[in-house]
């Protein structure tokens, strides 16, 4: 069911219907704004780059927590926890 719902909103819902994304993953259509547009082109590039940095963050946090996993209780050079 899960993978039902994301191929659907892959086909049905996440593209760019318009035209109008000014840049990829621009998903509004012309439709959603929340002051986005009111930004100058310096503070739209700055808004991006911190929202990718956190995207990139929490990856690397996600990785942690499975190789933490995935060591179990016995971490070299440290023993047993």
């Amino acid at each position: 069911q899960i993978s039902a719902f994301i191929g659907f909103l892959e086909i049905g819902v996440m593209k760019d219907v318009t035209g109008e994304g000014e840049f990829p993953g621009d998903f509004r259509n012309g439709y959603i704004d929340f002051g986005w547009d009111s930004f100058s082109e310096e503070t739209k590039l700055q808004k991006r780059a911190i929202e990718l940095n956190n995207g990139r963050a929490a990856q690397m946090g996600i990785l942690g927590l499975m190789v933490h996993e995935q060591l179990g209780g016995s971490i070299p050079l440290v023993g047993e926890m």
